[in-house]
């Protein structure tokens, strides 16, 4: 009896960094939405000729930068000046003495800054992802040495497995195969 595998996308090798690059914007203008491309290395100006955007990481740490920096407002003024007013040493206990807490508020807004970078890149990623179908591709396995790929999943709504596999090999995609989940 055959067991029913799900099929997670197509995938395709290229050459080079070149040739994954030029299939990157067929792909794009083609329409398809849910892929994504496989390197050892970083290729500069992938993100554009996979037509993608501005990531929304830099205003997430701004919102936690600003919060940093009003919880370091907020942790040093409030007892300084309202809840503990104290003259130590014959200094005042108003505005003037704020410089005073300007290394709290400054290490508060990096320490915000820092842990949301780092949770919304999690939650971006989606990770921790402990298994991806992607990785049951034989070939799969030279991302990190030497090979460059390019995935179309299965539930991108112009993926047909006949015509995308037409497109693939057009493109100049070499071992194009079905990936099952």
């Amino acid at each position: 009896m055959s067991q029913h595998r799900k099929v997670y996308g197509l995938g395709a090798e290229f050459n080079s960094a070149a040739d994954l690059m030029h299939a990157a914007e067929k792909i794009r203008d083609a329409g398809f939405a849910k892929w994504d491309v496989h390197t050892p290395f970083p290729v500069h100006g992938m993100d554009k000729a996979m037509g993608l955007g501005k990531s929304w990481l830099s205003a997430a740490v701004f919102c936690g930068g600003f919060t940093g920096a009003l919880t370091g407002i907020s942790l040093t003024t409030i007892p300084s000046f309202f809840l503990y007013p104290m003259i130590v040493d014959g200094k005042p206990y108003s505005w003037p003495t704020v410089p005073a807490f300007f290394p709290i508020i400054f290490e508060l807004t990096v320490l915000f800054s820092a842990f949301t970078a780092l949770f919304t890149l999690l939650l971006l990623n989606q990770l921790p992802k402990w298994y991806h179908p992607v990785f049951n591709w034989d070939r799969f396995k030279r991302a990190t040495d030497d090979g460059f790929f390019l995935v179309i999943e299965a539930r991108d709504a112009k993926f047909s497995e006949s015509r995308t596999k037409a497109l693939m090999e057009e493109i100049g995609g070499q071992n194009v195969t079905l990936i099952h989940d």
